[in-house]
């Protein structure tokens, strides 16, 4: 949901803080949108219209991506979970999912399916939660220094902090590396996470992986579609495209363009929905695409 008040993330997460115990700033970039646990969330039904609408800013025309695994667990993983997200957003570029959010368009242009994957990093320092958006900028910043120029560098965060009974899976947002946009976004390690499962039985996956790449795709489309303050596209209430689709799902599995399987919520389409050629989110509008 687009600008989510930190101070309520901060909230949820203090219940279950286990050590999670960062206060924001007034000075923190906020919140701009957040896959939120099921349950935790439901999408009011329509009081006019459905549809996102435009508020002036700028869209994400392409997106080069990077992956930050943070915490001292990942310099020893061996896991799925690495490799994974590798294959993940090298097979999002051109793949038709990506294709559901490129109908978007803003002062720079429009929302395109091809992005650039330039690979990951780890950082096996103790990672933080994420109730603080500049703890995790700093953590982008630090670990790459020189940004994507053009603002349309989107950095990953995916840390080994359990959530725990916070309310939320992971956030988009978007802040300055050394003067320059940076869209960044925080993950859950989300192991046997009930609350962020999309319960994939494919098999294909390990299910803390599973469950990372279907909010990963919901914090990228997002971000694509409504990258910054004064914002992009999103709906009355302040819901942005994944968020209309939250923990819905079209089929078992949509394919990648490099082959790869995954199971994903869809995300909303204006077009879809005014065609009645959409599938029904969870407020039963029909407006939810992914691209199968």
């Amino acid at each position: 949901m687009r600008k989510t008040s930190l101070l309520l993330l901060v909230c949820i997460a203090a219940v279950c803080a286990f050590g999670q115990t960062e206060v924001s700033s007034s000075l923190s970039p906020s919140i701009l949108g957040v896959t939120w646990a099921k349950g935790a969330h439901q999408i009011p039904l329509a009081r006019g219209s459905v549809n996102m609408t435009y508020h002036g800013g700028k869209i994400m025309p392409t997106a080069n991506i990077a992956a930050i695994f943070w915490g001292t667990s990942w310099g020893s993983y061996s896991g799925d979970k690495i490799t994974g997200i590798d294959n993940y957003y090298t097979g999002w570029s051109n793949s038709n999912y990506a294709k559901a959010s490129d109908e978007y368009t803003g002062t720079n242009g429009q929302v395109g399916a091809t992005s650039t994957y330039g690979g990951h990093y780890i950082d096996t320092t103790a990672a933080a939660g994420g109730g603080n958006t500049t703890t995790i900028l700093n953590e982008v910043c630090k670990v790459i220094p020189n940004p994507d120029s053009a603002g349309n560098g989107y950095y990953a965060v995916y840390t080994d902090v359990p959530r725990g009974n916070a309310g939320y899976c992971a956030w988009h947002s978007a802040g300055t590396c050394g003067g320059k946009t940076v869209q960044f976004a925080f993950f859950f390690k989300l192991d046997g996470d009930a609350g962020c499962d999309p319960g994939d039985t494919s098999g294909l996956h390990s299910q803390g992986l599973a469950a990372l790449a279907n909010v990963s795709g919901h914090e990228l489309s997002e971000a694509r579609s409504d990258p910054a303050t004064p914002g992009a596209w999103y709906d009355r209430s302040g819901n942005e495209n994944g968020d209309k689709c939250a923990w819905t799902f079209n089929v078992p599995s949509v394919t990648f363009s490099n082959g790869t399987h995954w199971k994903l919520q869809g995300e909303w389409s204006n077009a879809a929905y005014n065609a009645g050629t959409g599938y029904p989110n969870s407020a039963g509008q029909r407006g939810c695409l992914d691209g199968h």
